[in-house]
């Protein structure tokens, strides 16, 4: 989802009118990883393969297994966010981006991609919800290995931005440009709609419908920025005035 090179969007979080679509996008979100699972097994059933190549359709079928788990404990956590307290607290982000780069190296791994979190030395902390700043993340990591069509690693960056008060963790990925005039379409509904983009076939939004919800939890914002070689999506959250009193 992206416009001109290096031009940025919030995307403010939003309900979905009518449960009927929200629906059928979570099907088609599940579908993929499921089919997935079932061919992997099937595969194990019917051949005789040796121990190497088990083990690795077996830690396939598992990681395969845990993107969708992930994604169903996403839905249910957002369908319950009305309902729910979260404890805000100062967070380091540059941690936060390692701690979600090492659970993803996985996944990862098995698609023969790398993942990697940029260098920053300059002290960060933000005031967010740690399981779902994480859960933002995890969301954008897992979209950038589906859609990144280069061999160049997945990026994930902390940084300061809107003159200190906000602090940006964005994930950077390499994968198809969406083109101006429908990246001018989504601007409105991204994040708060799902749709299909037809550059990146197995996005249907709902990720970043859920990411949306998330953020706006924290009183954040998601966003993207397109390049012309990928797509960076971001979360804006507020930096904690901790380290300017110490």
């Amino acid at each position: 989802m992206k416009g001109s090179e290096g031009q940025s969007d919030n995307i403010q979080g939003g309900l979905l009118s009518g449960d009927l679509p929200f629906l059928v996008t979570a099907a088609h979100e599940l579908k993929s990883p499921l089919s997935l699972v079932r061919q992997l097994a099937l595969s194990l059933e019917a051949s005789t393969v040796d121990s190497a190549e088990r083990d690795r359709m077996l830690r396939q079928i598992i990681l395969t297994s845990e993107r969708a788990l992930r994604l169903t404990t996403d839905l249910s956590r957002s369908s319950r966010l009305e309902d729910s307290i979260f404890d805000l607290e100062p967070i380091n982000p540059q941690q936060l981006c390692e701690e979600v780069a090492h659970e993803l190296t996985p996944l990862y791994a098995a698609r023969g991609r790398q993942i990697q979190v940029a260098s920053h030395h300059r002290s960060m902390l933000v005031v967010a919800n740690h399981d779902l700043l994480r859960r933002i993340m995890l969301n954008f990591g897992d979209n950038a290995l589906h859609y990144t069509d280069s061999s160049a690693p997945v990026q994930l960056r902390a940084r300061v931005h809107d003159k200190g008060r906000r602090i940006r963790l964005g994930v950077r990925d390499y994968g198809p440009a969406v083109p101006t005039d429908t990246w001018q379409r989504l601007q409105d509904s991204l994040g708060t709609n799902t749709q299909v983009l037809h550059s990146r076939p197995q996005s249907s939004g709902l990720g970043l419908y859920v990411a949306g919800q998330f953020a706006s939890a924290m009183q954040g914002e998601i966003g993207a920025t397109r390049h012309r070689d990928g797509v960076t999506f971001f979360v804006d959250i507020d930096a904690s005035t901790q380290l300017s009193l110490l």
